[in-house]
């Protein structure tokens, strides 16, 4: 990450006076006015928001007149990655390049692994994999700048407008206690940064300090990354040593009275054993300590055929990070390939 997003001070000049707000929209590179409703939210955010977030009126109003909309982010908030089919979903992410980065990630940061599975449980492909979805093992960190986006969705937003408008006071409340310009910070389209695509306040929820140097660094130290990650998972329900996912294998189709969940998650709530009687089995052996107690959820995911898995309660802690079935599974998937791929790459070097 370059020094002007990360490690320049918070020092905007704030001129004091009435701020002239230059609202425009910027869409293919061509300006022209924003929707009266993002002037309106970003006057409405000014007024009730700058005391509480620790600016003047002038200063706070300062900065957001350098908000910009972005019809953009709205086009791509309406057509998510996670709206397509599994068969269409899939191939974007558990690509041979991907698997290949994340064999290099795990290897480089192997120590680190270890160390954040010894202190949250979670197991170092899965970090790897959520790390190599996100971006890419911290090769594309998203071109939006974070400003724009939240007081785009913040104020342009219907849907979701209140959500956003709270990330963007979170956003400013992080550049102060991190140091950072609000003005140069970029990331997702909806506001998420850094290396693992943390949104503002799970940054200042759950970002940990792990290479212990005073800072909680998502963007340049891969030990407050990898950290931080197993700390999100482990606070959102991730049990130790507990399976992910398995194949289901379906007697006679879809069970009656059993709910069958589909791209949204569905927290575990069917034993085994009530799953067996309905003619629901893994189709692959759990290990021998799994008790048939154990709750799960019944998946389908529409693939060429469609395609029929048991979730856990870890794979229900990977949905908390994004709250799709899609993406718990891609994560699942890949954090397979990219460990077998490291177990027989470790293999044949033992082997010569």
């Amino acid at each position: 990450m370059t020094s002007s997003r990360l490690h320049t001070r918070f020092g905007v000049t704030m001129p004091l006076g009435a701020a002239v707000f230059t609202l425009a929209l910027v869409s293919n590179g061509v300006a022209s006015a924003a929707p009266a409703a993002f002037e309106s939210g970003v006057r409405g955010f000014v007024a009730s928001q700058a005391s509480e977030l620790g600016y003047s009126q002038d200063e706070l109003a300062a900065l957001m007149a350098e908000a910009r909309y972005r019809q953009d982010i709205i086009d791509a908030m309406n057509r998510p990655y996670e709206a397509k089919p599994w068969r269409v979903y899939r191939p974007l992410f558990l690509t041979e390049e991907r698997v290949d980065g994340g064999v290099t990630f795990l290897r480089r940061n192997a120590a680190i692994l270890k160390r954040a599975e010894a202190a949250y449980g979670v197991p170092p492909e899965v970090i790897t994999a959520i790390v190599g979805i996100e971006t890419n093992y911290g090769g594309t960190l998203g071109k939006h700048r974070v400003l724009d986006a939240l007081s785009t969705l913040g104020f342009a937003f219907p849907r979701r407008a209140d959500f956003f408008s709270k990330e963007l006071g979170e956003f400013l409340r992080l550049t102060r206690e991190e140091g950072i310009d609000p003005l140069t910070v970029t990331g997702s389209y909806a506001g998420a940064v850094g290396t693992p695509q943390f949104i503002p306040s799970s940054y200042r929820a759950y970002a940990v300090d792990f290479d212990q140097d005073g800072r909680k660094d998502l963007w340049e130290s891969n030990e407050d990354v990898i950290g931080s990650v197993g700390n999100y998972l482990a606070l959102h329900g991730w049990r130790r040593g507990a399976p992910i996912a398995v194949p289901a294998s379906l007697d006679a189709g879809r069970p009656a009275g059993i709910p069958v969940a589909e791209k949204r998650p569905v927290r575990p709530e069917q034993s085994l054993s009530r799953l067996a009687a309905a003619g629901v089995e893994p189709a692959q052996a759990l290990p021998a300590e799994v008790p048939s107690n154990l709750l799960a959820t019944l998946i389908a995911l529409d693939g060429v055929d469609t395609e029929y898995w048991l979730g856990f309660e870890n794979f229900y802690a990977i949905t908390r990070y994004n709250h799709s079935n899609l993406y718990a599974m891609a994560v699942f998937q890949l954090s397979r390939r990219i460990a077998d791929r490291s177990a027989g790459e470790a293999d044949d070097a033992a082997a010569d």
